[in-house]
């Protein structure tokens, strides 16, 4: 064999094999702070549950994690922040499902796509909520209370804490399949969205397990179930709405708090971040303070996130759809 052709031939050998070992920013990283960019402002519950994570994985990963609270938007400014961040692994996003997966449907002028500008990482904690009605409500379960918008055309309101909120596409999605004509009240959070609910202004409405929970215990509102595929874990006792016979999609899907790459970022390093994340949710402190904040542990890999990802789309396509909520 002539020399040039064993050396070609040797050279190629060494570059298809090269292709299997870990790259040079992987080898390196990390090797200088991490920032987690938190779209939301400090004190909610995304940015806490951003501290807990990234106060154990700055310790796992030997450099330290800082967390940047960029709000606005309504969570947009912070993602896209991150979707055109360089792709290197020095930032990460930690938020809600709404600005990586819904926004995409509910707005009409986004800044990112989420599917080609991000790289799922880990969904860190799942995010059932509660159904729950006014006590002048004559229903505790889901099916009765179907049965009793159905019964009660145009009579019935339901709150939401925004448009293109779950709350709001799980009303809407209530009230077309029973042709039940429920009036929407659309309000800015939860807090004011409760206390109308309380006074029984609204008569019912999906809310979180923390929000709702204390007036549950003193009989100012009463809760018909919860979604999601397994009881939460703060609310034992508490049905699943698919428990109940209620099977639609929207009854079984749940939000989550996720965490994302810019995309481009090399898979090796956000495969091993997930790892440390995944090792981070197995913690017993880390899991009694985010079942504490009403949500569950997830802290998956990046397969498993991007096939939860992939299942839920098309059902909150479809739910913005059907609510016909868009927003600029």
């Amino acid at each position: 064999m002539p020399r040039s052709a064993f050396h070609r031939r040797h050279l190629l050998a060494l570059c298809a094999s090269a292709a299997f070992l870990p790259s040079v920013h992987a080898q390196a990283y990390p090797n200088k702070p991490i920032r987690v960019v938190v779209p939301y402002q400090a004190g909610g519950a995304t940015d806490v549950i951003a501290r807990v994570f990234g106060d154990k994985l700055a310790a796992r990963l030997g450099q330290p994690v800082v967390i940047d609270n960029k709000a606005g938007a309504g969570g947009i400014l912070g993602t896209d922040t991150v979707a055109k961040a360089a792709p290197d692994g020095y930032t990460l996003l930690v938020t809600l499902s709404t600005s990586i997966l819904i926004n995409q449907f509910l707005y009409t002028k986004l800044p990112y796509n989420p599917q080609k500008e991000l790289a799922l990482v880990s969904q860190l904690a799942a995010a059932p909520i509660t159904l729950a009605v006014h006590p002048s409500v004559p229903v505790k379960t889901g099916p009765e209370l179907l049965a009793y918008m159905a019964a009660h055309k145009g009579k019935v309101s339901y709150g939401s804490y925004g448009i293109g909120s779950h709350a709001h596409l799980a009303g809407a999605h209530m009230s077309r399949v029973q042709n039940a004509d429920m009036v929407h009240v659309a309000y800015k959070g939860e807090a004011p969205m409760l206390q109308d609910l309380i006074g029984g202004q609204v008569q019912m409405a999906y809310a979180s397990a923390l929000g709702v929970k204390p007036h549950a215990e003193t009989g100012r509102l009463r809760i018909v179930g919860v979604t999601g595929p397994r009881r939460m874990s703060v609310l034992p006792e508490v049905p699943t709405l698919l428990e109940q016979g209620m099977t639609d999609d929207v009854y079984g899907v749940v939000g989550f708090i996720g965490m994302a790459a810019p995309a481009g970022t090399p898979r090796e390093i956000v495969e091993r971040v997930a790892r440390e994340v995944q090792a981070i949710g197995q913690m017993e402190d880390v899991r009694a303070r985010i079942t504490s904040m009403g949500f569950e542990t997830a802290a998956n890999g990046v397969r498993d996130f991007e096939a939860v990802y992939k299942k839920d789309l098309p059902i909150w396509q479809k739910l913005v759809q059907e609510s016909g909520a868009r927003l600029d």
